[in-house]
């Protein structure tokens, strides 16, 4: 089934239940008001939100309306836990060879992984709010998966089971103010603002056989100013799937229902053609196009997002069809600077 997060003035919003092609919506009240209520009751509640689901991709829901993704919040608009991971190792392999540096062997074996703020997620159509455009804005097209209660010393197969719905995210960086913070030794904090994510969740069936070890196969699509720069493939490359990273945050600690988990950005390896590297499939950050450009050229020549700049994440099915519905965001300053 596919969830949402519609705005109603209030800090969660109101949960609605959404047909399969995004057409129609229907409000879950007489189930559950928001998503955290149906992830914290979730065999009980799931069920009945799986039968609306059913009669409102049948027409028969008497109380359907149109779904617009502008309506809508973050899914789960605030989270108990927000935990990024970057299981695509390739790019750390890009961002490390641009400045010269070894990636440790540790990495191939034991996801990296932050822990970014959870108050306060926004819209997938919301503006990306920066005070300033010198602090080096970067979007980063990746998934997240939300979890129900995850035991701690969970194995990875057991973390999969606890895998409740799947969305994209949109986790903007401000480059320029992640070197200072990483030397601190603490690392990432005010780089990390508030993460975006696509109009719907869904349960990982709805993927049939994308969803695969928990990873997505299918091709995730970025958008930048209008023009198309990524078209990564998602699942062949994911070194850590997550099962691998829900279990590697509970191996001190129990992970509650809500708990959030990001894949890290989307990337792919390059190929060979004619002696010269070439990465075909584009990128899903700003950063790794800039790494490339130092590899191959010795310095970066494409600038981070300024004011007004836009961009568009979404994932289609082998159907063509948009399955969460597209992140489609535009960066602004503050009102009152602008």
């Amino acid at each position: 089934m596919k969830l949402a997060t519609y705005k109603d003035g209030s800090r969660d919003g109101q949960l609605v239940v959404v047909s399969r092609d995004l057409s129609t919506a229907h409000y879950a009240t007489g189930i559950a008001h928001k998503l955290q209520q149906a992830l914290d009751d979730w065999n009980f509640i799931s069920p009945q939100l799986h039968d609306l689901y059913v009669t409102l991709n049948q027409g028969k829901a008497r109380h359907a309306f149109p779904f617009d993704p502008a309506m809508c919040m973050a899914p789960l608009p605030r989270a108990y836990q927000w935990a990024d991971g970057s299981a695509y190792i390739n790019h750390v392999e890009l961002v490390r060879a641009a400045r010269n540096s070894e990636v440790p062997p540790s990495f191939y074996v034991d996801p990296l992984m932050y822990q970014g703020g959870s108050d306060d997620f926004i819209g997938p159509t919301d503006d990306v709010v920066v005070p300033s455009e010198d602090f080096g804005i970067d979007f980063e097209a990746e998934i997240a998966v939300v979890t129900g209660d995850v035991p701690m010393s969970a194995t990875p197969e057991q973390a999969l089971d606890g895998i409740r719905l799947v969305m994209l995210a949109n986790d903007v960086s401000l480059r320029n103010l992640i070197p200072a913070e990483l030397a601190k030794g603490f690392g990432f904090f005010q780089s990390k603002p508030a993460t975006a994510f696509s109009p719907v969740a869904i349960t990982p069936d709805e993927l049939g056989d994308a969803w695969q070890g928990g990873r997505v196969h299918l091709t995730l699509q970025s958008t930048w100013n209008g023009r198309k720069v990524g078209m990564c493939e998602a699942g062949p490359e994911m070194t850590f799937h997550f099962g691998q990273l829900i279990a590697h945050i509970a191996k001190t600690r129990n992970v509650r229902a809500g708990s959030i988990v990001g894949s890290g950005t989307v990337s792919n390896k390059s190929v060979e053609v004619d002696g010269r590297q070439e990465w075909p499939k584009g990128y899903s950050c700003i950063a790794e196009k800039r790494a490339i450009e130092t590899i191959l050229d010795g310095q970066p020549s494409t600038a981070f997002m300024k004011f007004g700049d836009t961009i568009r994440i979404e994932m289609k099915g082998k159907d063509g069809q948009s399955i969460f519905g597209a992140i489609d965001q535009t960066v602004s300053p503050p009102r009152s600077a602008a």
